[in-house]
């Protein structure tokens, strides 16, 4: 995080006595990234957090991806897979590689205590509402919410009574950060970034809770432990420093626009290792007198690209079934752009409506199980030009 956060009870320095009303120490906790060359936060905890009464694997490891080949466009309907739960067990994996999963999940009910070990989860709120709670407090998420869970957080997702979260998950290989052009060599926002630090939302709290043999899912790469605390963790009286889950709203993203076309990169909002997050949101459109406001016919060629379809209309696929939840991927080499008679309609045009999530990967994505279970196999042939 670009900006240092205190909450809750603290000594007035760091790495010093700091006791409870009993006399008994807290429990310092550093937690930092990067070998503690990074962003770090120092929390203070009630009791010792590494009490750990038992320990055993989980069964029911994810299957593996499978290549995309032949090479083919995909388009996927994720709102046609079955099945609620949780958002962190019941995830459909989508799309894949060494650097980034993509799942997709319909959480009716609260999640079990989670860390990832592996790396950052950036998680879009496609609809609903409910919360994060976690050792930094609680975060209330909705529609339209990106939120950044930072690596090993203990953290658990809870609907609001009565709703569901549609959320997609991007499960890093590492940290997830605003672009570094966005951010002074001080780590503020700079004024040409597309938003700043008063878009985005952190926690509240402290967050206290009590319980005993408590259990709390890990992931490593490997696959899933449950550890059993002897205490809740969430027992943080209060914490400083520059590490945190936070939320940013898609509809606060500003977006840039000419007079011609601009390529995808100024709609970039997040980058982690091996891949980038860009926003699509309503915008103007391109106001040359001349101009040819939908995409030309591309190829990106270092990259596959995948777009979530969140809302509105999406002028360029008309016609071609992709509607709001819909995800296509658009692999390296493939040439791929606007679809038959959407050059045309788009003449003239003066703003979209439409808001997307894109993910664009620098290594080649594979096809999980709900890939399979959810494509149209009529999307290739969505292209052709019938004369």
């Amino acid at each position: 995080m670009p900006y240092f956060m205190q909450m809750g009870e603290t000594p007035r320095t760091r790495h010093t006595r700091f006791r409870r009303p009993d006399g008994v120490l807290y429990r310092e906790e550093l937690m930092g990234e990067e070998g503690f060359v990074s962003d770090s936060s120092l929390l203070y905890h009630r009791e010792t957090p590494t009490d750990v009464v038992a320990v055993d694997a989980v069964e029911g490891a994810r299957p593996s991806l499978a290549a995309n080949f032949p090479l083919k466009p995909r388009h996927l309907r994720p709102h046609e897979l079955t099945g609620k739960g949780d958002l962190v067990r019941d995830r459909h994996v989508l799309l894949g590689n060494d650097d980034v999963v993509m799942t997709y999940s319909v959480a009716d009910e609260p999640s079990p205590l989670y860390r990832n070990a592996i790396g950052d989860e950036l998680v879009y709120i496609e609809a609903g509402s409910g919360r994060l709670e976690s050792v930094f407090g609680t975060l209330e998420v909705g529609k339209g919410d990106y939120v950044i869970v930072p690596t090993a957080t203990t953290h658990r997702w809870v609907p609001a009574d009565g709703d569901a979260l549609h959320a997609v998950v991007f499960e890093a290989s590492g940290h997830v950060r605003p672009p570094k052009r966005f951010l002074s060599e001080a780590g503020q926002f700079l004024e040409n970034a597309p938003y700043c630090e008063m878009d985005l939302r952190r926690p509240e709290g402290p967050l206290l809770a009590e319980g005993t043999d408590v259990e709390v899912l890990v992931r490593n790469r490997d696959g899933v432990t449950r550890y059993v605390h002897a205490t809740h963790p969430f027992d943080v009286v209060g914490w400083f420093g520059c590490l945190y889950p936070y939320a940013f709203n898609i509809a606060d993203f500003s977006p840039v626009t000419g007079s011609l076309h601009r390529p995808p990169p100024v709609h970039q909002t997040f980058e982690g290792p091996g891949f980038v997050i860009c926003s699509f949101v309503p915008r103007l459109f391109d106001y040359h007198p001349d101009a040819v406001p939908v995409p030309p016919f591309h190829a990106n060629v270092d990259s596959d690209e995948v777009l979530f379809y969140a809302d509105g209309s999406f002028m360029s696929r008309k016609g071609t079934g992709i509607g709001q939840g819909s995800v296509s991927l658009h692999p390296a080499g493939f040439i791929h752009g606007p679809h038959p008679g959407s050059i045309e309609a788009a003449l003239g045009a003066r703003r979209t409506e439409e808001t997307a999530v894109m993910l664009d990967t620098y290594r080649p994505l594979r096809l999980g199980t709900a890939a399979m279970d959810c494509e149209d196999p009529a999307y290739l042939s969505s292209w052709r030009v019938r004369r």
